[in-house]
């Protein structure tokens, strides 16, 4: 596989990622911990990041800005992978999955969308 082919299907998925936030807003709602305020703004701020960010990507100047930025919004969602894990991994009448599910989504695939960043940039 190629560098860009893998840069481009990062982009692909995390543009569907961010717009999946204007999409399908109820499913984020529940997974921002209630210890953070304004929870629609702060979906609507995800998403937004998510886009213009990936957005970056496309421009090889920009890119590795666009990656960093993408980096430090994946560590801003680990509250949100840990509160899930809080709340045993079930969202009522939405999303549910076995704990140990939420912990390999934090501890290993979590990581690797860090690192498939990383490796896409120049």
């Amino acid at each position: 596989m190629t560098k860009k082919l893998f840069r481009h299907l990062f982009i692909g998925f995390m543009l569907f990622a961010g717009i999946n936030h204007f999409l399908n807003p109820d499913f984020y709602y529940p997974l921002i911990p209630p210890y953070l305020p304004f929870p629609k703004t702060l979906n609507v701020v995800s998403g937004l990041l998510e886009i213009g960010l990936t957005l970056l990507l496309f421009i090889p100047r920009w890119r590795t800005m666009g990656v960093y930025g993408i980096i430090v919004l994946f560590i801003l969602f680990i509250p949100s992978h840990l509160y899930f894990i809080q709340i045993d991994a079930c969202v009522p009448d939405g999303l549910c999955t076995p704990v140990w599910v939420a912990w390999v989504r934090l501890l290993v695939v979590h990581p690797l969308l860090i690192l498939w960043a990383w490796t896409i940039k120049e």
